[in-house]
């Protein structure tokens, strides 16, 4: 813990040198710098994302801000760029909930199984909207010095194994690789696997090596990672779909000017409805890229009898989520239920 204090310690001094020294090179009233932290590499969908802030807020502001994207692996992994944005050393990050689940447990109501409708366009709506989901998560973030920007998907969790994986029982002493979320692992467990929690930069060797035998996440990661190139399956289970949030340091953004959180603001809206375009088109792109390269692969999709015994299977975790994220959870979980089930 004493290690890592001090590498994030380092990390944000250097940031600052690196910020003062680039910019005051540049013009003789540097701008504000608004520095962003990704959990993915360039040309993925934070990626896309972040891009389309910088250009926006420089723009809107007229040059007062400067927008410093830094991607996945410049400064660590997705904890540290957590806990520099709560420091301040970052303003902004993207956050995976199931991964920030373990300072807000509310925040992971998104990775219970088969939470989500089956309708992508309604569960935008519902991620950047429902006023119950940024009451409680808003709150419970602010504890933490952080402040809930936004909510977006980037796609369905597929995953990529070297068995074909049908029922809960195929899993049995099958090595998986999950994120760092209790209930994700837990997930895992229920179906059977042996659930190892690896960091991302790592699945790619582990695959390789045989540590591990598959994993999950959006197609347009395991196109990008290239994943598909150690595994033989691409599975659509229905289970879960992959949720990120945009997170800002609360201290930071209440010194902020009034047009400066108008700009925000408003970015932040206008995004909402091209990153959910762009997620769509590039997870159908590296699909057709996967195809492509490997037309050995493999791909299937579960029905709705297969889809039912995992989420039977994982029923456990409603009661768990709800044991750990309180009566505030609860009350969040009901409510997205509520407004998924719309048209489910």
């Amino acid at each position: 813990m004493k290690i890592r204090k001090v590498f994030l310690q380092g990390i944000a001094i250097c940031l600052v040198w690196m910020t003062m020294l680039t910019h005051s090179l540049a013009a003789t009233e540097p701008p504000a710098v608004w520095r962003f932290g990704l959990e993915e590499i360039e040309g993925s969908v934070q990626d896309i994302y972040a891009q389309a802030f910088k250009k926006k807020v420089e723009d809107k502001s007229q040059g007062e801000v400067a927008v410093d994207i830094y991607s996945y692996g410049m400064l660590g992994e997705s904890e540290d760029l957590t806990a520099l944005t709560a420091i301040g050393t970052l303003q902004l990050t993207h956050a995976s909930m199931g991964i920030i689940g373990a300072q807000v447990p509310e925040m992971q109501v998104f990775t219970i199984p088969y939470l989500f409708s089956a309708d992508d366009e309604l569960n935008q709506r519902v991620l950047s909207s429902n006023p119950t989901l940024y009451e409680i998560l808003g709150n419970a973030l602010i504890d933490q010095d952080l402040r809930l920007m936004t909510i977006y998907l980037e796609g369905d969790m597929v995953w990529s194994t070297n068995k074909l994986i049908r029922k809960p029982r195929d899993f049995n002493q099958f090595k998986m690789r999950v994120m760092n979320s209790s209930l994700v692992i837990e997930t895992f467990k229920l179906f059977g696997a042996q659930a190892l929690p690896l960091p991302y930069s790592q699945v790619y060797g582990s695959l390789q090596a045989r540590i591990i035998e598959g994993q999950s996440n959006p197609i347009f990661s395991i196109e990008e990672m290239k994943f598909y190139e150690v595994t033989e399956y691409l599975i659509w289970s229905g289970q879960q779909k992959f949720t990120t949030s945009v997170l800002a340091n609360q201290a930071w953004y209440l010194t902020l000017s009034s047009a400066h959180k108008r700009i925000l603001s408003e970015t932040i809206e206008e995004l909402s409805p091209y990153i959910f375009e762009q997620q769509t088109k590039l997870n159908k792109a590296q699909l057709k890229t996967i195809k492509k390269s490997k037309p050995s692969m493999t791909m299937v999709t579960l029905t709705k009898r297969e889809k039912a015994a995992f989420k039977k299977a994982s029923d456990p975790i409603r009661k768990q989520y709800i044991e750990n994220a309180g009566e505030a959870g609860k009350r969040l979980l009901e409510a997205l239920e509520a407004d998924f089930n719309n048209v489910k």
